[in-house]
C-alpha cells in the first residue's frame, strides 16, 4: 500500500515557525524551556526554534539518568543546562520493589518538575516534544513528557518527524538511531511496543484519520493492525483523564 503520510517539510516547517512565533509574541515570552533527550522528536524542535528565537534566548535540559552517548547535535549559541536525575530517582528505588515502568515514570515526572522551575526561573515556556503516534497509542506519562505548555510537532506522526528532520539536516546519526526513551539499558519505543512506527502509523492513520474499520485495515495486509489499534484504545483514558463535570 502507498504511504499517505508524505509531508511536504518545507511548508511544514513553516507552518510550524509561523505557529511558534506568533504564540510566543500573544504570550509575552521570549524564552523557551526544552528538554533534549539526543532523539528525533526533540532535535527536530531545537532546529526549529533556532528560527524562532535568538540562540540566547533557547534553554536545552538534559536530564540524564545514565551517562548518554555523545552527538553531534548542533549547540553552539545555545544554552546548556545538564542535570542528573540518578539521585532523585534512586530515592524511590531504596523505598520500594519498583519496576522499571514505574521507575520510567518517575523518571519522566521528575524532568518535567526541572523544566517547569526553570522556566518559573526564567519566565520561559515549556516545550514538549510530544508527536501524533506517541499520543495516539497513550505511549506517554501523563503530567511527564505529556506535561508542557506548548507542542510545536504533536500534530504530527513519528514517521512525518524522520521527514522533517533529513529536510532540517538533523545529524544523521540521530535520524538513523533506534528510537528510545532512555529509561533503561536496551529500551527501545519500537521493542516495547512490538511493532515499528512505519506500521504503526500507517494503521493509526487509516484507523482515526480515514475512519477505517478495523477489518479493513486487516485485510490491506498490516500485520500488527489489531494489536496496534487495540493498544490505542486501551489507553484513551490518558487523553480524558482528568474526569470531571
Amino acid at each position: 500500500m502507498i504511504n499517505q503520510l508524505s509531508i511536504n517539510p518545507k511548508q511544514e516547517k513553516e507552518k510550524i515557525v509561523d505557529f511558534l512565533k506568533k504564540t510566543f509574541k500573544e504570550q509575552k515570552i521570549t524564552k523557551v524551556i526544552l528538554g533534549l533527550s539526543g532523539g528525533v522528536d526533540s532535535t527536530v524542535v531545537l532546529y526549529l526554534f533556532k528560527e524562532v528565537l535568538p540562540l540566547n534566548n533557547i534553554f536545552v535540559v538534559q536530564m540524564d539518568y545514565n551517562s548518554r552517548k555523545k552527538t553531534n547535535i548542533d549547540l553552539k549559541g545555545v544554552n546548556v543546562v545538564d542535570i542528573s536525575i540518578k539521585n532523585i530517582v534512586d530515592q524511590f528505588k531504596v523505598k520500594d520493589s519498583i519496576n522499571k515502568i514505574r521507575l520510567g515514570n518517575i523518571m519522566t515526572r521528575v524532568r518535567m518538575i526541572i523544566l517547569f522551575d526553570l522556566a518559573k526561573q526564567l519566565n520561559a515556556m515549556v516545550c514538549g516534544t510530544e508527536n501524533k503516534s506517541e499520543k495516539l497509542l497513550g505511549y506517554f506519562t501523563r503530567f511527564g513528557d505529556a506535561a508542557s505548555d506548548i507542542e510545536p510537532i504533536s500534530h504530527l506522526y513519528k514517521t512525518q518527524i524522520y521527514q522533517l528532520a533529513k529536510y532540517l539536516k538533523v545529524p544523521e546519526q540521530i535520524v538513523n538511531q533506534s528510537p528510545t526513551a532512555g529509561l533503561w539499558d536496551g529500551q527501545t519505543d519500537e521493542g516495547e511496543l512490538g511493532f515499528t512506527y512505519s506500521e504503526a502509523d500507517q494503521v493509526l492513520h487509516l484507523y482515526f484519520d480515514k475512519k477505517k474499520k478495523l477489518e479493513e485495515i486487516i485485510k490491506l495486509g498490516f500485520k500488527n493492525s489489531d494489536k496496534i489499534i487495540k493498544r490505542s484504545l486501551n489507553n484513551q483514558f490518558k487523553l480524558k483523564t482528568p474526569y470531571h463535570l
